[in-house]
């Protein structure tokens, strides 16, 4: 079982950048496919990428390629989510979560496929 705790999140200008992180601790970290997620107001939890066990694959969800990058450094036990040129449809609480089923590779996915889900972190983009 792994936990996620997610951090970064803040007040930020459109086009400016900001950087989340998802701290992980369980032994299952480095087995597992982590993906992050948001929730704008008022709409459904997004998928917007996820990253492998190793870091050697990336998927993004196509509304977010370009502007999002996702690593992970296993060392630190951290998922990160670098985002730039930042626009207020961007806010949102952004979630990380790790797949369930460990090793699987990421790709085309559901939120049912994710859990261990942390508690999230605001982000607002203001005009």
């Amino acid at each position: 079982q792994v936990q996620l705790v997610e951090s970064g999140g803040g007040l930020v200008q459109a086009g400016g950048s900001l950087r989340l992180s998802c701290a992980a601790s369980g032994r299952t970290f480095s087995m597992s496919t982590i993906g992050w997620f948001r929730r704008a107001p008022g709409k459904e939890r997004e998928f917007v990428a996820a990253i492998s066990w190793s870091g050697g694959s990336i998927y993004y969800a196509d509304s977010m390629k370009g502007r999002f990058t996702i690593s992970r450094d296993n060392a630190k036990n951290t998922v990160y989510l670098q985002m730039n040129s930042l626009k207020p449809e961007d806010t949102a609480i952004y979630y990380c979560a790790a797949h369930r089923v460990l090793y699987f590779p990421p790709g085309p996915t559901g939120l049912a496929d994710f859990g261990s889900w942390g508690q999230g972190t605001q982000v607002t983009v203001s005009s």
